[in-house]
């Protein structure tokens, strides 16, 4: 990848200062007095090259670049994507798609696959299925078609709205893989069968023997000869946050014995020839090569042994897994993986390939459903910071005697213990400092309970008390070694941010599972970020924030950000959120579906807005719920009316707020602020 290097801009009277390579740079900087600060400390400090991938990177002016095809110069920049949406009159929160990324994506894991085919002289194929429920919406199932169909791809359903969903959009391309998983009852096997029989390239997995005897009364009842595959759970455990989503205990699948009953059955009616798939599910996100590798041995193994029991097999399906790695550690932490997608391609095929060999078994066609690593990387969820809470912004009095007295004529002992811990913080004393600070903060708390302290004096002994962890903080980082009690301080000393959207809504599985997605500043990149903080979303909920960060080495939690001051427009971006964000998102205090805007690249490489969603209105947020939004503004009509007869309120007035009240009916369920509407 090229590197991007920063522009430089001297302090008056300095002489220009090159960037030629980052070092070079920063010494330069250094000695012409200026803030060694570069975007390679900006990269660095968010991971950005390390999760980014090549898609990800900053440009000279310190905003975020999104390069679609890893291609220097073929990027667009977030920051005028944003601008470009609201002279559009849309404003964040605002999730973006990036179709080219999209077919990048699956063009990775087609070149994996097919390198590692060529390489270890595989006889089988390839065949990538997409499970929708990854990313159900209309438009990345349709680029997901139309991006796969050069590559055989196929499209996988867990239900039976979802397989409607994919008859319809598959009816020009009848060829194309369908893999039916989840639950089904009669009307979801007879839709499978008259695929089948419409020439569907349809294969229904087996979860419970029920199933069986459905797809056998159906395929008597249309005279078909049914492809069918089964689902077996591993006795290999899973590995990572959903590794009991796999083995012995799982929800789906059989048993070997069941599926050993059910080639039996299937003999029994001269239907052995239909058993043409096997299925596992190893885990999702899977952080560690050795537990894929363990999984696609033992199924391999299960494969041949029902190959050589006169099954007709054709298809090994390895199921989902393939992780995304979200910090940019390449580690065996549950957020990343120790592997890259080209390892994980040759793993899988050489596995398959040695155990086929060994036992004398033809060489199966691969199947994987990958979707987290199809759609992950290619949405960004933008918001807007609507302000901060700063525990650091107290201070303490100069002199004691500029504070008021108790009814005694004094000042209360607790303030004055402040007092001195904070003006007797050294290197030497910071750890007695610190625990004088606490004491004295307590010792205000029980004499207010107990109503010996005033509501003022007590409002200054917290003010007094957070100024001094503030100093004791930074007199800790100079230290050669933080002293125990002091690892945490930064933390709850440590801003809050709010931001203008919804976890619940934009980010479940940050609330959820404590999913780690990268957050990062989309512009300003070439400021040091002076600030260290946690995100608050505009929810009624405790649970609405994110204090959990991607590090380098481990997890922060914060996230280093700008200084704002009121009237800045300052944009965040969380970034690798297209898998399975947008389905689960919920309406917790009716904050609905955020705009979504389809960002594509011309020939020449210019970005353009190809389509825009509008996010959810309030009116239509309320029918939701069942609302009806008529009565609801004929109820503030005619309370209107009132107040106008009772002279409450003027004519104006009253059509005033009929008007607003519409309009926020109308309206974002988001706020909708006016700030830095200059950018």
């Amino acid at each position: 990848m090229s590197q991007v290097l920063p522009s430089v801009t001297p302090n008056p009277g300095q002489p220009p200062v090159p960037p030629s390579t980052p070092l070079a740079s920063t010494i330069a900087r250094v000695k012409a007095g200026i803030d060694p600060w570069t975007i390679d400390d900006a990269a660095d400090l968010y991971n950005l090259r390390g999760w980014g991938k090549g898609f990800f990177e900053i440009s000279k002016n310190g905003q975020v670049l999104v390069r679609p095809t890893r291609t220097p110069g073929r990027e667009v920049n977030l920051f005028e994507v944003v601008k470009g949406l609201r002279e559009r009159g849309l404003r964040t929160p605002v999730l973006l798609h990036f179709s080219d990324l999209l077919h990048r994506r699956l063009q990775d894991l087609h070149e994996a696959f097919d390198t590692a085919i060529k390489e270890n002289g595989y006889k089988g194929k390839y065949n990538a299925v997409y499970p929708i429920k990854v990313n159900q919406q209309r438009r990345v199932v349709e680029e997901v078609r139309e991006y796969g169909a050069q590559y055989g791809f196929g499209l996988e359903v867990g239900s039976k709205p979802e397989l409607l969903a994919v008859m319809g959009l598959t009816s020009d391309s009848p060829e194309r893989l369908i893999i039916c998983n989840g639950f089904k009852e009669d009307r979801y096997i007879e839709f499978v069968t008259l695929a089948a029989k419409l020439g569907r390239n349809i294969i229904p997995v087996i979860e419970n023997l029920t199933e069986l005897r459905l797809i056998v009364k159906y395929a008597d009842k249309y005279q078909i000869r049914p492809k069918i595959g089964v689902r077996v759970n591993l006795a290999t455990p899973g590995a990572g946050r959903w590794r009991h989503s796999s083995g012995v205990k799982a929800k789906f699948g059989l048993s070997l014995t069941e599926v050993i009953e059910v080639l039996e059955y299937l003999k029994s009616r001269g239907m052995e020839d239909c058993l043409q798939l096997l299925h596992c599910h190893m885990g999702s996100q899977i952080h560690d090569i050795r537990q894929v590798n363990s999984g696609v041995n033992e199924l391999a193994r299960i494969y041949t042994e029902l190959a050589k029991m006169g099954a007709g097999m054709r298809y090994l399906d390895v199921g989902g897994g393939l992780g995304i790695d979200y910090d940019g550690s390449q580690t065996n932490f549950e957020f990343s993986t120790n592997y890259t997608l080209p390892e994980y391609a040759a793993n899988v095929v050489y596995k398959i390939m040695s155990v086929c060999d060994e036992e004398n078994v033809p060489h199966p066609i691969i199947v994987t459903e990958s979707g987290r690593a199809m759609v992950a990387q290619q949405s960004i969820l933008v918001f807007d910071v609507l302000g901060a809470n700063r525990l650091d912004r107290f201070t303490v009095p100069s002199s004691l005697e500029t504070v008021a007295k108790d009814e005694h004529g004094e000042v209360p002992r607790p303030l004055v213990d402040l007092y001195e811990a904070y003006n007797s913080v050294t290197e030497r004393r910071v750890l007695e400092c610190y625990h004088d600070a606490l004491q004295s903060r307590d010792e205000a708390m029980n004499l207010f309970s107990v109503g010996y302290m005033s509501l003022e004096h007590r409002a200054l002994a917290e003010r007094m008390f957070w100024a001094t962890c503030a100093r004791v903080r930074d007199k800790a980082k100079d230290m050669p070694k933080v002293p125990e009690e002091l690892t945490d301080l930064e933390n709850s000393t440590s801003d809050t941010y709010f931001c203008n959207l919804s976890i619940f809504q934009s980010l479940p599985d940050i609330w959820a599972i404590n999913q780690l997605f990268p957050i990062m500043p989309i512009h300003r990149l070439d400021e040091r970020p002076t600030r260290k903080a946690t995100i608050a979303d505009m929810t009624c909920d405790s649970d609405g924030k994110i204090d959990r960060f991607v590090d380098n080495h481990d997890v922060k939690k914060f996230v280093e950000l700008h200084d704002i001051k009121d009237g800045d427009q300052y944009f965040l971006g969380a970034f690798l959120v297209g898998a399975y964000q947008e389905t689960l998102g919920d309406l917790h205090n009716l904050f609905g579906d955020t705009h979504v805007a389809h960002i594509r690249l011309d020939d020449n490489g210019n970005w353009w807005i190809d389509e825009i969603v509008e996010g959810d209105s309030v009116r239509e947020v309320l029918s939701y719920v069942q609302y009806d939004a008529n009565r609801l503004g004929q109820a503030i009509r005619h309370e209107c009316e009132r107040a106008v007869r009772d002279k409450h309120m003027s004519v104006a007035e009253s059509n005033a707020l009929v008007r607003n009240y519409e309009a926020g009916l109308a309206g974002y369920t988001y706020l909708e602020t006016e700030n830095g509407a200059s950018m």
